[in-house]
């Protein structure tokens, strides 16, 4: 499997335009960010990993654990990860639990019970219900995955801390919004929530989030 990553996604231009017409936010944001977009990798077990490994960190933390860990597996390939012992991951930065997880997203890829030629078959929901059957992946992972793997236009991580911060910041200077009011904001990105998202990200952190 290939972890190289892929185009920008042919949606993106014009989700940006849309955006930007409907939302003055959103206008301001996108011509400071320029040129830049989301960037994602063909390669369905790097990216669910490397979502486990960001879990609950921030994005320039978990690319240096994430850094370690290729290190350490030389190939980051289901068989090869199945194999590492979960002190080595532990050296790398994972927690004991991330370990765990790691090891069993490969073990699960390796047998087949994770079919990435399957997954884009289904829609949102149904990638979302078979990912979080597999150990430490939850709603926000397989949210990930369908952003950054899946490439799907309109997915709205509403338990993101991170989107959480930038809509408080860019929407209500900074005051805490209720979850109603968030949803609202995301129902007026539809159908480009998932562009929207990352550019809430970006406004953030100008290191671009990648899994």
């Amino acid at each position: 499997m290939s972890g190289a990553p892929v185009g920008k996604p042919h949606y993106w231009d014009q989700a940006c335009c849309e955006l930007a017409a409907a939302d003055p936010v959103m206008a301001r944001l996108i011509d400071t960010l320029g040129a830049s977009h989301l960037v994602a990798r063909g390669d369905s077990f790097v990216t669910l990993a490397r979502a486990i490994v960001g879990q609950q960190i921030s994005v320039k933390a978990a690319q240096s654990v994430w850094d370690r860990f290729v290190t350490a597996a030389g190939e980051v390939r289901p068989e090869r990860v199945a194999r590492m012992r979960a002190t080595t991951l532990r050296r790398c930065g994972l927690s004991q639990r991330k370990a765990e997880y790691v090891r069993d997203l490969a073990r699960r890829f390796a047998v087949g019970d994770i079919d990435p030629l399957a997954l884009p078959q289904l829609d949102d929901e149904k990638v979302i219900d078979q990912l979080v059957e597999v150990r430490g992946v939850g709603r926000w992972t397989a949210e990930m995955f369908l952003i950054f793997n899946l490439l799907r236009s309109d997915v709205f991580p509403v338990d993101d801390l991170g989107l959480l911060r930038a809509i408080a910041r860019h929407y209500r200077d900074g005051a805490e919004l209720s979850r109603g009011e968030v949803l609202a904001i995301g129902e007026s990105w539809r159908p480009w929530r998932s562009v929207a998202t990352w550019i809430m990200w970006r406004s953030l952190d100008p290191v671009p989030v990648e899994y």
